[in-house]
């Protein structure tokens, strides 16, 4: 034993493969030099073992896949294990001691099925009678003698599933079933004849077990709920009421009174609606009034206010929850005998159910045992009591006020028990006895007195009693200003200014009153009121100072409010603030949306002398004034406006055009010539004078006005129109040559090649107007009106196939225009092909979710009517701010005879664009079939006003050269006749 190696030393046993029991292939480590190699498999090792056993001379083994010896009496299903794990080691290594214990357990299942099988057979011999041999037995357990005379026997055998189908066999015949015994007697009613048939009486109830229990099922009586009296009661009234979501439902039920209806929907709908109460009402609730664990919070405020606003009879409401409730509340005051609220609430809720008596009863009980701390007990039992003659509201009115005296609510709920003038100041004069430093009290006593002396000595006596009022000041010294001189007045104000020197109201009534009556200076007033609340560090913010001088404003104080911005407008803004004027420019907007235009006058006034020079600025209150001032106020600023900035151009024309538009001709063209004089080499300004003599019909002086500028302004815009002046002239030979002499300074101006196209065009020259549409596409590849240009010509010449052609090389070059994809699908819809132009718009509308364009084609040409509404439910939510998108969707509801809804989303369209000329076109239209004529005059003034210059009809009728001379009203009537038109030859 000492030389025995240890276990990690010993050789592998042979073919030994580490892993492979568990499932191993093998693996590669980092000290080999290649992949491990890989087991066998399972049939390799199948046919290794049936090798091996045919070298040994013995039968395969069963464990690893040889078959079995079947006899004829094998049994093995009742024999076999269930916990056997067949193949579990099916990979296993085989070796010698594996095949020796194979051959012996397979020697031994041999022994011992032959051992079963042997007894079973000797039992039957035995049974039977039959002799055999007698049996040998060895040490190797050898029985072959005896099966050599069992297998004899095999004749008289009988088996145990003979002997199983006999003992079954006599327990049938033993224990007969139902149907066997009677069995001869259904074989006997074939002897029976029809007359014998019909005969037979028919099964009735004998023992009257089924009526008995009928009759106890009629006669059993339930509980009826409270809810199916009131329902009864109710079925035979007709009230109608209009329910919440605004349809009328009558008093039997409408269409559900017999109870064979039933909406689901409706019942789902307010269901959901009472949640979305609750869920509100809890949100509202906050975090002090919820419930938490087996606590109930009640919220009596909360519960006064629904059953005040609850105007439901006593009839109305369910017995069982007003019992409920009662025992609530009573609960809350047995627990606490001193909470106002609960008797208050339990009183509510017993006048909700009618039982007025009880109610005052309630509300006695709380006034006795909490009267002396809660206001609202005595409150509520006075207005239970109030009627007739309300002699028992005053004696609970006084009992309140003994018990409370010092409360403001009760005198005033005693003064208005009383019914005459001097009973009122009776109770008040009381009432200041013991509230002298009440401002309700003393308002309430000045409010009765009719004569002013008796009013003003009050109010006198008021300011005594309580200086620090600052309302009662303002008061007494209106009514001084009114009655007496303004010195006395203003002495009252100084007066309040000493006992309250940290008030601004004050100062601002000295600056109105000054203002009122011409004696004295609101802005040295202000100025002073500003230094002295700076002093006292009662300054308020910025935003509140403009509050202020928009409320002066509204009361008619329009020199304080100015006053006001001017001192106050640049307080807490530094004076190296670069935020400034956009903060400033914001303020006015402010007060301009909110109708306060002389505080935005203010404001802007107050900004353009900090920034004198802003161009923004004077633009803005320019506007202001051009939209809510005078010509002479407008024409003054503007003066300004161009004196300080001498070098905007933008300003000098809107000058000269305001003065145009008066007519002032001859103002016009001094300005303009100032113009020139500061802008001596200007476009827009040429290009301005130009356009003030062609509207004047002066056509040689336009003419000299644009040669002028082709030689001291020389850029492409000034070509242009020179090149379409001579157009609308009729000169279309000298517009020709202009064109060509452009073109050679500025070949990359689309717009000129456009032009020469349009000319040749007009001329009848087609294919002179095909090469200057396709020089122009060369010259200006993104150019996409010369690609459309182009592509009509050619489809108007037959030749649609080179239109599609067209339209796809501009497509090449711009990819993401509308346009382009819209006149695409134009074209396949004028030729009719529908389909193409479907499938053209799916694509572009993957292109550009957002073109309002496209969805506008799509809705109102390539849908059917019913889906056009959904189609723009989809179109608006991927392009929520498209002008073009809210024409389309307001037509739509037009067509559906939904006209307000039509209305506004016009009104939609046109506040996110007012310089698009066809929403203007198909409001007015809209507004001249269905809508009045003042409304269709005051959308027409406001289109002349804003002069739209865009929209794809309003640009073809105003570029027509035969209506050059149309102003913007004429072109809006035109475009109305045009869209009306082209709607009514649709036929949508």
């Amino acid at each position: 034993m000492a030389g025995r190696k240890d276990f990690l030393s010993q050789l592998a046993p042979e073919n030994y493969v580490a892993g492979l029991g568990r499932g191993a292939t093998g693996f590669t480590t980092r000290s080999d030099l290649g992949p491990a190699r890989e087991g066998p498999s399972e049939d390799q090792i199948k046919e290794a073992l049936a090798k091996r056993a045919a070298q040994l001379g013995a039968a395969p083994p069963t464990a690893y896949g040889a078959t079995e010896k079947k006899e004829e009496d094998d049994d093995d299903d009742r024999f076999q294990d269930p916990e056997n794990e067949t193949g579990l080691f099916a990979n296993g290594q085989f070796d010698r001691d594996d095949d020796e214990a194979d051959r012996i357990y397979q020697d031994i299942d041999e022994r011992m099925e032959k051992r079963r099988k042997s007894r079973r057979l000797v039992s039957l011999s035995s049974c039977y009678c039959i002799s055999s041999s007698p049996t040998y037995y060895t040490q190797g357990l050898s029985l072959s003698p005896l099966f050599e005379q069992i297998t004899d026997l095999k004749p008289y055998a009988i088996s145990r599933e003979a002997r199983e189908a006999q003992e079954r066999a006599d327990y049938e015949a033993n224990n007969p079933k139902i149907q066997q015994q009677f069995a001869d007697l259904k074989r006997s009613l074939a002897s029976v004849s029809e007359e014998d048939w019909a005969n037979l009486p028919e099964a009735g109830d004998l023992t009257r077990k089924n009526k008995r229990t009928k009759t106890e099922a009629r006669n059993r009586f339930y509980a009826v709920p409270d809810s199916v009296i009131a329902g009864a009661r109710d079925s035979t009234q007709m009230d109608t009421s209009v329910v919440d979501d605004g349809s009328t439902t009558n008093g039997a039920g409408g269409d559900t009174m017999d109870g064979t209806m039933t909406n689901f929907a409706d019942i789902g709908a307010a269901r959901d609606k009472v949640l979305q109460v609750r869920l509100d009402q809890a949100a509202q609730s906050g975090g002090a009034d919820s419930t938490s664990g087996t606590t109930t919070n009640i919220d009596p405020k909360g519960y006064l206010t629904s059953l005040s606003k609850s105007e439901l009879k006593a009839g109305e409401v369910e017995v069982g929850d007003i019992n409920r409730v009662r025992a609530l509340l009573e609960s809350v005051i047995k627990t606490n005998s001193r909470h106002a609220p609960g008797y208050l609430a339990l009183s509510r809720l017993e006048e909700l159910a009618g039982k007025i008596v009880a109610a005052r009863n309630v509300i006695a009980k709380g006034c006795e045992i909490c009267g002396s701390q809660s206001e609202d007990v005595w409150l509520e039992a006075i207005r239970l009591s109030t009627g007739g003659d309300n002699h028992n509201s005053k004696v609970i009115a006084a009992n309140a006020l003994k018990a409370q005296p010092q409360s403001t609510r009760l005198w005033i709920q005693a003064m208005e028990l009383e019914n005459t003038i001097p009973g009122k100041k009776r109770v008040m004069r009381k009432a200041a006895d013991f509230l002298s430093k009440s401002v309700v009290i003393w308002k309430e006593m000045i409010k009765l007195e009719e004569s002013e002396q008796d009013a003003k000595l009050l109010l006198a006596k008021a300011t005594e009693e309580i200086p620090l009022s600052v309302e009662l000041w303002l008061a007494y010294a209106r009514l001084v200003a009114q009655t007496e001189t303004t010195d006395n007045a203003q002495k009252v104000l100084n007066k309040a200014r000493l006992a309250n020197p940290s008030s601004h109201l004050v100062w601002i009534a000295a600056s109105r009153l000054a203002e009122e009556t011409g004696k004295g200076n609101p802005e040295q007033i202000i100025r002073r009121a500003i230094q002295s609340l700076a002093r006292e560090n009662a300054m308020m913010k910025r935003e509140e100072w403009v509050q202020e001088a928009e409320k002066c404003e509204t009361e008619g104080a329009i020199k304080t409010a100015a006053c006001l911005i001017r001192e106050t407008l640049g307080y807490g803004l530094d004076d190296d603030d670069d935020d400034r004027k956009n903060i400033w420019m914001e303020d006015a907007q402010g007060s301009i949306s909110r109708g306060r235009y002389e505080t935005a006058r203010a404001i802007y006034a107050y900004a353009l002398r900090v920034y004198f020079t802003s161009r923004k600025l004077w633009r803005a209150a320019v506007d202001l004034e051009k939209t809510h001032g005078t010509p002479e106020a407008l024409f003054q600023l503007m003066e300004k406006s161009v004196e300080a900035v001498p070098n905007d151009e933008g300003l000098w024309m809107m000058y000269a055009r305001e003065k145009w538009r008066t007519n002032e001709l001859d103002e016009a063209r001094k300005i303009l010539g100032r113009a020139f004089n500061q802008n001596p080499e200007s476009e827009s300004i040429y290009l301005s004078a130009f356009q003030l003599e062609a509207d004047n019909h002066q056509i040689s002086a336009a003419r000299e006005l644009l040669r002028t500028a082709r030689q001291e302004a020389s850029t492409d815009r000034v070509w242009y129109k020179s090149v379409a002046f001579e157009r609308q002239q009729g000169d279309n030979d000298a517009a020709l040559d202009l064109c060509q002499q452009a073109l050679n300074t500025f070949p990359s101006c689309w717009k000129l090649h456009a032009l020469k196209g349009q000319i040749y065009a007009s001329k009848g020259q087609i294919p002179q107007a095909r090469e200057a549409y396709n020089v122009g596409t060369r010259a200006c590849p993104t150019a996409v009106p010369l690609f459309i240009l182009l592509s009509r010509l050619e489809e108007a010449s037959g030749v649609v196939v080179k239109a599609r052609s067209v339209l796809e090389r501009g497509l090449m070059s711009s990819p993401k225009s509308a346009e382009l994809r819209l006149e695409a699908i134009r074209v396949e819809r004028r030729a009719g092909n529908i389909p193409q132009a479907k499938a053209l718009m799916a694509k572009a509308l993957q292109a550009l979710p957002t073109s309002g364009l496209l969805w506008s084609e799509s809705i109102w040409h390539l849908e059917p009517r019913t889906q056009r509404k959904p189609r723009s439910l989809e179109a608006i939510k991927k392009c929520d701010n498209d002008p073009t998108l809210f024409v389309t969707v307001a037509r739509v509801f037009w067509n559906e005879r939904k006209l307000d809804k039509a209305a506004n989303w016009f009104e939609k369209a046109i506040v996110l664009d007012a310089d698009l000329g066809d929403t203007w076109a198909w409001y007015v239209n809209f507004l001249t079939q269905h809508g009045t004529e003042e409304k269709r005059r005051e959308v027409v003034d406001k289109c002349v006003a804003n002069e739209p210059r865009h929209g794809e009809v309003w640009q073809r009728v105003r570029k027509e050269p035969a209506n050059k001379s149309l102003g913007t009203e004429e072109v809006l009537r035109r475009v109305v006749m045009l869209l009306d038109e082209e709607e009514k030859g649709r036929g949508a």
